[in-house]
Parts: C-alpha cells; structure tokens; sequence
C-alpha cells in the first residue's frame, strides 16, 4: 500500500487545493422521473496525491467523474461546485472547459477498444491531441507521440504508431490511452475502470506504470474502481460511495486496517485473501443497491445493513471524523 496524506473531504480553505468538490448533485431526467445519481457530495483532492474511489455498480463513481469533466449525457446536470485550481467548473462554456478537459485534465476509460477510432492511426489519434490543444506543428506533435509511447513502455514506438488500434492487445491499447492521456502533461489524470477488462499480470503492470508515470510528472489522480485490490496499490485516500453518497473516506492503509463504516467492513470482507485460504468463508452483502428514482430518507445502506439501528431508517447520517482524516456516515458508529 502507499503512504498517505491526511486530506479532508471538504471545508479547509488554507492551502487552496487542486480539485475541490462541494456540495455536487447530478440529476438525470428520465421518463420515470429523476434520477439522482451523485447527492450532495464534497471532497478535495491535493496536488500529487491519489484518491481511490470504490463502491459497487450503480454507487454513482462514474458520474461524479463525469460530471467533474462536463461530459454528462444531454438528460444529466450537475449541481453544486466543482473548482479546479481555483476556477469554477460548474456553468462553464463549452469552449473554455474543451481548454481544460484533455490539457489540464485528462482521462482514460474503461474500454480503450470503444473509445479509439478504428478507422484512423494511432499518430493519427495522438498527434491531432497536441495539435489542438498546444498548437504544435504535425512533425513535433509526432515526435512528442513517439516519447510518450516509449515513456508508457511501448516498443519499437516509431513503427507502433503507424498502426491502428485493432492491432494492438488490450493490454497494449489501454497503454495507448494512457499515454493519449498524459501528451499534455495534464495536472490531474482520472482513470475510470482502467484495468477491469484486463488479465490481473497486465492490471499490475498498469498500475506500476501508472505509478511511474505519476512519480514523472506529478500529477493527481482520481482512481474509479470496484477493485480492492488496484485501490490499495495506487491509493493514498480512498473514498467509499454508496447510493450517490460518501458513507467513508480515509487514509487507504487506516481505510484497510479499520474500517469503520458496514458497507466498507462488508466490501472488504467480500474479497478473497490470499493468508486465509481455505479456512475464510466469503461474505456476501444481503439485498440489491437502493433505487436512484426514490432514495430512502434515512441511510441508503439501511435495508442491507446488519447492524442498523431505528434512526437509520429515519434519518441520513452526517460524514463525521471518527479518528484523523477518517470519516464515515454511520449513526452506529457516531454513538460508539
């Protein structure tokens, strides 16, 4: 695991931040009403550090991304703040967020196959990114390619980059995407599923490089996973989501170590280990995610939760700070 940092989700203003998030809520409209998919949620992120964000399908990680970016679907909005090195995201016009989003911000997808053009070059792809956004010459732009090939750890990058994208393993695209990715040299790098469909030798090299990478240029990034197992690798805070919401955010080894929120204990105990082979029975959490067309008053989690108390029906629990830097949103654990 990696050291960490103590980062509060929100609220301290003496050391502006990279990326501040406040109060966000993204809303789809839908013909059976709307959907809530991000609610009323807050964090900061500081320069150089990663942020694993964790939780099942439907838990609202890919649209709180989404929403950071301005790339949500034309039935989605976003509410709130988002402000990035100072400078608010949230209304802003689509030109001057295109100046942000791919040169200071930039982002890999889960599924590199779907997000390259099959019909043009990888130089192709690559270069018209530096063209656009720093306003290089084709012959620069190719050789500025070719050195972030080689940086990703693809060979005989030259010959590489001629090629299309079906030519190239998965493994080997999800490296392209990453090094489309970083041509800018972007401040902050938000990876959403980036090694699910990959085989877990290739996920380690991906996140050792993603490591490399990070280490080389200094940026921020925001992991998007449900994979334990990459949050711990790459992470030094980790937020957990659960129903639109943050239910615990902490330092990744005090997030591993004590878990204080159920849903995180029941996630963590859902996975396999390794030391308890054959005498550890898995856990599995009872019950379905919540309903985004029409979330509970109380605790989202309430319905699956084990131990929940009468008021967790009746109310939403505040994200307190259980211990430094460690917060959770649980009426149980606020009495203890």
């Amino acid at each position: 695991m990696k050291t960490t940092q103590a980062t509060k989700p929100a609220g301290d203003t003496r050391n502006p931040p990279l990326l501040e998030v406040n109060k966000l809520r993204t809303v789809f409209r839908t013909n059976d009403g709307e959907v809530y998919a991000v609610n009323d949620l807050s964090f900061r992120l500081e320069k150089g550090e990663t942020l694993g964000v964790v939780g099942e399908s439907g838990s609202g990680k890919s649209q709180l991304v989404l929403s950071i970016i301005n790339l949500l679907a034309s039935n989605g909005h976003a509410r709130g703040s988002i402000r990035f090195r100072g400078q608010e995201l949230i209304g802003m016009k689509p030109r001057e967020i295109n100046r942000i989003r791919g040169n200071r911000i930039g982002m890999i997808f889960q599924d590199p196959m779907t997000c390259l053009n099959p019909y043009l070059t990888i130089e192709r792809q690559m270069t018209e990114v530096l063209m656009l956004h720093q306003g290089m010459d084709r012959k620069t732009a190719r050789q500025q390619s070719i050195g972030m090939l080689d940086a990703v750890h693809i060979p005989d990058a030259a010959n590489r980059l001629k090629r299309y994208p079906h030519e190239f393993s998965g493994g080997m695209r999800q490296r392209v995407m990453i090094a489309m990715a970083l041509l800018c040299q972007p401040d902050l790098l938000i990876a959403d599923e980036p090694t699910t469909a990959l085989d877990v030798t290739v996920q380690a090299q991906i996140i050792q490089l993603m490591n490399e990478l990070q280490k080389e240029f200094g940026m921020s990034i925001i992991m998007i996973t449900h994979d334990l197992g990459v949050i711990a690798g790459i992470s030094d805070n980790v937020m957990v989501m659960y129903g639109g919401r943050i239910c615990e955010y902490a330092p990744v080894f005090e997030l591993f170590q004590q878990p204080r929120h159920p849903y995180t204990r029941g996630l963590l105990q859902s996975v396999p280990r390794l030391d308890l082979a054959g005498n550890m029975r898995l856990h599995s959490i009872p019950g379905n995610p919540p309903n985004l067309l029409e979330l509970p008053a109380g605790c989202a989690f309430a319905d699956r939760c084990e131990q929940r108390l009468e008021i967790c029906s009746r109310e939403q629990p505040a994200l307190r700070e259980l211990a430094p830097a460690h917060f959770s949103a649980c009426h149980r654990e606020a009495e203890s």
